[in-house]
C-alpha cells in the first residue's frame, strides 16, 4: 500500500461533517464588502430542475432554513429567475442550490483520474463536496456527474478548464478544478452556467473573486491567480 499519498482535507474531515446552513460569518470591520451584487449567470429553472430530478429534497431544505425561508428562496427553488443576486444574506443559500448543481452536473473535470476519480481517495463519494450533500431525495451519488444541465462547447470546455484551475477557495486552497468541498463543487457550476451563457474570461475571474468575497469575507486577497 502507497504510503506518500496526502489525503485532501475535504476526506479527512467528512467523518465528521453536518450540513448546515452556510452563511457567511459577519463581515471584518473596515473591509469593504458590497451589499449585494448581480452576477452575469441566468437561474431559469434549474432549482425546479434539480427538484424534478431529487438532487434537491424541497422539503429537506425548506427545513434546514426553518423560519429564515422567504419568497426568494422558494422561486429560486421550484420557480423561474432571472440573474443570480448574492447577497451577505443568501449567499449561504446560494451555495446550496450551486454545490447541488455542480455535483449533478456532467462534466469532464468530475472525472479527472488524477483528482475526483484519483483511485488513490478511494471513492468520489468521500470526499465532503459529495458524501456531504445530504439533501438529495436519495444517495448523493446517484447523481454524481450524471444530469446535463449544462451543455459547453468544446471552447467553453476548455475556458472553464483553464479558470477553474486558477479560481481558489481559502478553506482549503484546492482549486474549483478540484471541488472536493462544498465551495468547490459551487464554484465549479457556477463557472460552468456563466461560461454557457456567454461570460468571457476577465469577467469569470472577477465574478469569482466577488463570489469568494461573499463565502470567505474574513478574506482579503484575491483568490484567484492570473
Amino acid at each position: 500500500m502507497r504510503t506518500d499519498i496526502i489525503l485532501p482535507t475535504a476526506i479527512l474531515v467528512f467523518a465528521t461533517l453536518a450540513l448546515a446552513v452556510f452563511a457567511p460569518p459577519p463581515q471584518p470591520a473596515g473591509v469593504a464588502h458590497a451589499q449585494e451584487v448581480t452576477l452575469p449567470a441566468i437561474w431559469g429553472n434549474l432549482g425546479a430542475r434539480l427538484v424534478e430530478l431529487g438532487i434537491i429534497d424541497p422539503q429537506k431544505m425548506r427545513e434546514l432554513y426553518g423560519t429564515s425561508w422567504n419568497e426568494e428562496y422558494e422561486r429560486l427553488l421550484t420557480g423561474e429567475s432571472g440573474a443570480l443576486v448574492m447577497s451577505q444574506e443568501n449567499s449561504g443559500y446560494l451555495l446550496n442550490l450551486l454545490w447541488a448543481l455542480g455535483l449533478a452536473n456532467k462534466n469532464p473535470i468530475l472525472e479527472d483520474e488524477t483528482e475526483m476519480m484519483n483511485p488513490a481517495y478511494g471513492s468520489p463519494s468521500r470526499f465532503a463536496s459529495t458524501g456531504g450533500w445530504t439533501l438529495a431525495a436519495g444517495d448523493a451519488m446517484d447523481h454524481y456527474d450524471i444530469h446535463e444541465f449544462i451543455i459547453l462547447t468544446q471552447e467553453q470546455q476548455r475556458l472553464v478548464d483553464k479558470i477553474s484551475r486558477k479560481v481558489f477557495r481559502p478553506c482549503c486552497g484546492n482549486s474549483a478544478h478540484f471541488p472536493d468541498c462544498n465551495h468547490g463543487m459551487a464554484m465549479l457550476a457556477l463557472l460552468e452556467l456563466m461560461t454557457s451563457q456567454g461570460v468571457q474570461e476577465r469577467e469569470l475571474y472577477s465574478t469569482a473573486n466577488i463570489v469568494n468575497s461573499f463565502w470567505f469575507p474574513e478574506e482579503h486577497q484575491s483568490s484567484c491567480s492570473a
